[in-house]
């Protein structure tokens, strides 16, 4: 049985906490932060938990994270 490729697209967007929960970095952060308010611009900052839903899915792609 041939080993499970890892889906590159997804390896660069989502990681894994010590606990085991899958995050992912917001959108809407990219460019034209200028002509978004700093209150918009706050909302996008940081890391966002991935819920359980999407779990088995995230499992197919990344098998080895």
């Amino acid at each position: 049985m041939p080993k499970m490729k890892t889906h590159k697209g997804a390896q660069k967007r989502i990681g894994v906490t010590g606990s085991g929960k899958f995050i992912r970095v917001k959108s809407w952060r990219g460019h034209h932060l200028e002509l978004k308010s700093s209150r918009r611009t706050r909302r996008y900052a940081g890391k966002a938990v991935i819920g359980p839903e999407s779990r088995d899915q995230i499992r197919g792609l990344l098998p080895y994270a």
